[in-house]
């Protein structure tokens, strides 16, 4: 099937269901200008004293933690980001009544940003922080204008409300986002590799017969994809008009 036909399929499912939910990673970001890890011109492809997924790391962050910042505030905010095409037409979606929620591995708060209301962050945001001693919260632009180590008014050290390397995911995320997609119509996969476990694991809990997977690239997963579309997002999402 060509990709135009692919498309159409992927568009009459969307109008036909009141049921979808969507997964999604970092290429519904790149539209928006926010760099992924894995491409050819993502952060892992880049030189630094240390690799991204070390200073990303738990162990890192805490025996670094000047090095973990300047990279964090450098490469991991952005905060003029604005939400893509792919942002706003599931935001469509959902006050429509279509979809029912939103699975995101990204850490931008672009979803949120762009007007989505259900929305599972499985990595956290970077618009949260919260002192390690006493559990005050701070924004995201509290950690940008800190100097090298963001500190709370009673001493503490203020972490990013990010999943580390080597740090587990919120159950109760996981479990919401399981219950999500047990119950799905329609599943759209869209801008992830599908590398990073558990989150990818999660798409084997779908018992639907309309798995969709949007991904310029190769994925684990594609041959279990009832519709494959190598193609971006944007380009695909920008045909869904309700």
């Amino acid at each position: 099937m060509e990709i135009q036909g692919q498309v159409q399929m992927f568009v009459n499912w969307v109008k036909e269901s009141c049921n979808i939910v969507f997964f999604g990673g970092a290429g519904v970001s790149t539209e928006s200008g926010i760099p992924d890890f894995r491409s050819v011109d993502g952060l892992y492809n880049q030189d630094y004293k240390y690799p991204p997924e070390t200073i990303l790391s738990h162990t890192f962050y805490v025996k670094k933690p000047e090095d973990f910042f300047r990279f964090y505030k450098n490469k991991m905010l952005f905060p003029e980001a604005v939400p893509s095409t792919t942002h706003k037409k599931l935001v469509e979606l959902e006050k429509c009544g279509k979809l029912k929620g939103i699975i995101t591995q990204n850490i931008d708060g672009l979803h949120q940003k762009a007007g989505s209301k259900n929305v599972i962050e499985l990595h956290g945001s970077v618009l949260r922080n919260y002192c390690e001693k006493c559990g005050e919260f701070y924004d995201v632009n509290y950690v940008i204008k800190s100097g090298n180590i963001p500190v709370c008014s009673c001493g503490g050290r203020v972490k990013p409300d990010v999943i580390l390397y080597e740090e587990g995911l919120d159950e109760s995320n996981m479990r919401e986002a399981i219950n999500l997609i047990s119950e799905a119509d329609v599943l759209i996969v869209g801008g992830t590799s599908l590398g990073v476990y558990p989150a990818a694991g999660l798409i084997d809990y779908y018992k639907g017969n309309k798995l969709v997977l949007i991904n310029k690239s190769a994925t684990p997963y594609d041959k279990k994809a009832d519709l494959l579309i190598n193609d971006s997002l944007g380009k695909v999402f920008q045909q869904v008009i309700m």
